[in-house]
Formats: C-alpha cells, sequence, structure tokens
C-alpha cells in the first residue's frame, strides 16, 4: 500500500526517502516500504523452535546456560574440517532448500561471531580435487546444537549440487569461523546493505545481531534484488523487522520479473535507486555492504580482489555517488 502511496504522494519519493536516511529517529507508523528496480540474480529465513517445560524447568535450563560459556564446535586456528550430519531438509521454494546439520554435541554452538562464515568441502567419486565453498549460516550463533544453511542449487555448481542431493543422516566437511567484518554495536550509525539472491546470508547475519541486542541503536537499509518475488529469501524475517523498527529499518525489495500485483517497477538496481533510499556519503559514520554475484559487484561496488583485497570502487555506481572505498565492504 505504501509503494502506491509513495508514487503519488505530495512530496517527491527522493524527499521522502531521504528524510529516512538521515534524520534520527524519532518514533513512527508501521508501514511496510516496498520498490521495484533490479535485474540480480535470486534466491537466503532464520528458524525459531521451542521446546516444551514447565517454568521451573526453563528457569533451570537458562541457569544453566548462562552460568556456563557454550563450547563451539567450529573453532579456527589449525582444526581443519570437521565432519558434520545433515539432520533435515526444508524446501524454501523452487530452487533453495534449508539444510540443519547437527553440531557434534547438542549443547555445542557453532563458534561463528558477526560476521564470519564457514567453508564446506566436498569431493565426488569422479572429482580430482574437492570443492570449497563459503557459506553463512542463517541460525543464532547462540543456539546450540546445529547450524542452518540456505542454499540455492545452480546448474553446474558442484556444492549446491551436492547439497541438494543429501539426505539426511549423510555427512558434510566444515571448517571455520571464516572473519569478515568484525561488528561492534553502535559501530556505525547507519549501514546499508545491498544484496542479490543468497548474497542476502551475510546482511542477515548481521541485521539479527544489530537488532537483537537492545543496545545496539544502528539504522539499517536493505536493497535486496531478485528475479521473481518467490525468490525473496528471509522475507518474514525482515518485515518483522521493518513492523517492530519502522524508523530504524527499512526494506526494498527489487525485482526483474515482477507479478501483476507488484506495486514498483522493474529493471536494474539504478544509481537514481540508489541516491534515493541510501544514507548520504556525507553522512556521518556509515557503512554500505554488497554481496551477490559477480555482475552485482561491478556494477555496484567493483570486484572484490580476493579475501585480503577489497579492491576499488572501479567507477562502479557507489563510486560515482560519492562514497569512498572506506565506506564499503564488500562480503
Amino acid at each position: 500500500m505504501f509503494a502506491r502511496q509513495a508514487f503519488r504522494g505530495t512530496q517527491p519519493l527522493r524527499s521522502q526517502f531521504r528524510r529516512y536516511a538521515t534524520e534520527p529517529t524519532s518514533g513512527g507508523s508501521n508501514t511496510l516500504f516496498y520498490l521495484g528496480a533490479a535485474a540480480v540474480i535470486g534466491g537466503g529465513g532464520y528458524y525459531f523452535y521451542n521446546r516444551g517445560g514447565n517454568s521451573s524447568d526453563i528457569k533451570n535450563a537458562t541457569k544453566a546456560a548462562t552460568s556456563q560459556p557454550a563450547k563451539a564446535a567450529l573453532t579456527g586456528g589449525d582444526q581443519g574440517f570437521i565432519s558434520l550430519k545433515l539432520d533435515s531438509v526444508e524446501n524454501v521454494n523452487h530452487n533453495t532448500k534449508k539444510f540443519r546439520f547437527q553440531l557434534p554435541e547438542a549443547d555445542q554452538v557453532s563458534g561463528l561471531h558477526v560476521a564470519s562464515a564457514i567453508l564446506t568441502k566436498y569431493k565426488g567419486p569422479e572429482m580430482e580435487k574437492p570443492v570449497i565453498r563459503p557459506y553463512t549460516p542463517v541460525n543464532d550463533e547462540g543456539e546450540r546444537g546445529y547450524l542452518d544453511l540456505l542454499v540455492k542449487r545452480y546448474s553446474n555448481g558442484p556444492m549446491s549440487e551436492h547439497l541438494h542431493s543429501m539426505v539426511p543422516g549423510q555427512q558434510l566437511e566444515f571448517k571455520g569461523p571464516i572473519p569478515k567484518y568484525p561488528w561492534a554495536p553502535n559501530k556505525h550509525t547507519h549501514i546499508a546493505l545491498i544484496a542479490g539472491g543468497t548474497g542476502v546470508t551475510p546482511m542477515y547475519q548481521l541485521t539479527r545481531a544489530i537488532f537483537s541486542n537492545p543496545d545496539d541503536k544502528t539504522k539499517v537499509t536493505l536493497v535486496f534484488g531478485n528475479i521473481t518475488e518467490e525468490d525473496i529469501l528471509l522475507k518474514k524475517e525482515f518485515e518483522e523487522l521493518e513492523n517492530t523498527y519502522p524508523q530504524r529499518f527499512r526494506a526494498f525489495y527489487v525485482l526483474d520479473n515482477p507479478p501483476k500485483s507488484w506495486a514498483g517497477g522493474k529493471g536494474f538496481i539504478t544509481k537514481e535507486l540508489l541516491k534515493t533510499v541510501l544514507p548520504e556519503p556525507k553522512s556521518e559514520n556509515i557503512k554500505v555492504f554488497v554481496c551477490g554475484p559477480p555482475g552485482l559487484y561491478k556494477a555496484i561496488s567493483g570486484v572484490k580482489k580476493s579475501p585480503t583485497d577489497q579492491g576499488e570502487l572501479d567507477g562502479a555506481i557507489l563510486e560515482q555517488l560519492g562514497y569512498s572505498k572506506d565506506q564499503v565492504y564488500k562480503f
């Protein structure tokens, strides 16, 4: 509903969105924001679960959990790869599944921190070398006993095809955590997340950490490009955050092939769109995060050279808009 009003309102679209991007928090409504404009490969929800029990059981369990630090399954360093058993598989959409892997011990946590990822390794019988791929789990880092991966199947993608062929009980090799961007509460006043497809999973990890910490007041703007509406992963979770924190979180969904009912437009993530919805480059203490397929990096932020070299902005859209290399992080 808002999207239609935004195009017909008395104030220009840029004025309405820019005000959100630059003004401090001052309360607000539960309005949802949607905007269409992209041609980015689509595809990353986290999982809530509750165990039954009376109040005494819950209090005792909580006390025990808080009195003893959880042991990490993945410790990095020289640990190497460890084998984890696939516990369950959930179909998310036409080409994406969620895989739950059991940690070696039921009371262990994964060992990941924000922001970090894991490596998976698989060597098929006809493969000369194993394939290794990074993923960002979508469950909370403090949850015990398992980790969840949200994986889109790509044609001729050896790891994604292998994962999609797996059944509960089979094993997969894991290593981590792989450090990414070191986050601390209120490290930035406002962050912008530009994602395509399953590139949304590290964005979700970061967003979840921010809004689960009552002391963290960071504002977050997400621009998320996909092919179809069905490809928008974690949409329910992002909408819940948008309703709960309307003055601190906004998500702009952009589609290549929108349905007839889609309120926005379609096309690429454009310079004009980002200029309209992102915090201005001259704003104090902001950061722009980018993650998605190669075409997205090339157009938006310039390509990442290596895990240790972020590369230049190379005249991409963010540089054209006035953002500096130091203001941009490429997952």
